[in-house]
């Protein structure tokens, strides 16, 4: 098995399907991938190109992405934490099981998931809700596997600290398909102090279970600890800093573990936010060279001008 398994988000879109998902990984220098199904912020979703996703498997296999490292990201339109409207609380449900069948379409098996907002019910309730939700959801012990993010706590986020998280865990009949999303990002500002990240990867080996990682977000944070805002930033720009976020990436404990960037787009004018760019393949350049790119900005601006 491979030790670095790096990769980004990347678009997927009707005419291109998985295929241009995994076309773009590439051209990043990625071996893994994640993707939304279709837009996050709607529902709107077309029919699966079954021929693109046969392409798309053969171009993996082609350049020694394990298709078990590729991840989908259910929407952001999905929350199981709140039910004062059954209707929102019952279309969160029937939602998420289409995106787990569109994902056993694609050949994918795990789904990156937030675990929802209360909006003022509290966090017991909050947490009571996803798992009423999630045994909806997983309602037999075979299919892709939901995989819970931490989460920053903006706002009435559930999911901000491990013991919530396996809270929801304990309390689903098929806990074998679920397992946690780690964000660098969301952990800092939720609280956890990345500058003794051995510590903190203690913390979560004796709440949850270190097996129960089944993939991280690798994002700096615009942020200081215990900010509770959750504002992503471009490796090495931000308040965790790169010696930190190398630490992370290269931990032993933490080899084959997929490890997602979901890092800041790059306008070519500070300012300009009408066009933005992905800066993946700078950075990925930078991690596996585990060496701060002092102009990695200018390089980004550069390289798409």
């Amino acid at each position: 098995m491979e030790d670095l398994i790096i990769g980004s988000h990347v678009s997927y879109t009707n005419n291109d399907g998985l295929l241009g998902s995994v076309k773009e990984a590439l051209s990043y220098g990625a071996n893994t991938f994640m993707f939304y199904t279709g837009a996050p912020q709607n529902t709107i979703r077309s029919a699966i190109d079954k021929d693109l996703t046969l392409k798309a498997h053969k171009l993996m296999k082609e350049n020694g992405i394990d298709i078990k490292n590729v991840i989908v990201h259910a929407p952001y339109i999905i929350n199981l934490a709140n039910n004062k409207d059954l209707d929102k609380f019952n279309f969160s449900i029937n939602f998420l099981k289409q995106e787990l069948k569109r994902s056993e379409e694609l050949g994918i098996d795990k789904i990156v998931l937030h675990p929802g907002s209360h909006v003022g019910l509290g966090t017991d309730e909050g947490i009571q809700n996803i798992i009423t939700a999630l045994n909806a959801v997983l309602d037999t012990e075979e299919g892709p596997i939901i995989c819970l993010e931490t989460m920053a706590g903006k706002g009435t986020e559930v999911g901000t600290t491990f013991e919530e998280i396996k809270e929801i865990i304990e309390g689903l009949k098929y806990q074998n398909r679920v397992m946690v999303c780690l964000d660098t990002c969301h952990i800092n500002d939720a609280g956890y102090n990345l500058n003794d990240f051995d510590k903190v990867l203690k913390e979560f080996d004796e709440v949850i279970g270190l097996n129960k990682l089944a993939c991280m977000h690798i994002n700096d944070s615009k942020n200081v600890m215990a900010a509770h805002k959750d504002r992503h930033e471009n490796i090495g720009l931000g308040t965790i800093g790169f010696d930190n976020l190398m630490k992370i990436i290269y931990h032993d404990k933490l080899k084959g573990i997929p490890k997602i960037l979901e890092t800041p787009y790059i306008s070519l004018e500070d300012g300009a936010k009408d066009r933005t760019y992905p800066p993946y393949k700078q950075e990925i350049e930078m991690i596996k060279a585990k060496k701060m790119n002092p102009n990695l900005l200018d390089d980004i601006r550069t390289y798409f001008k």
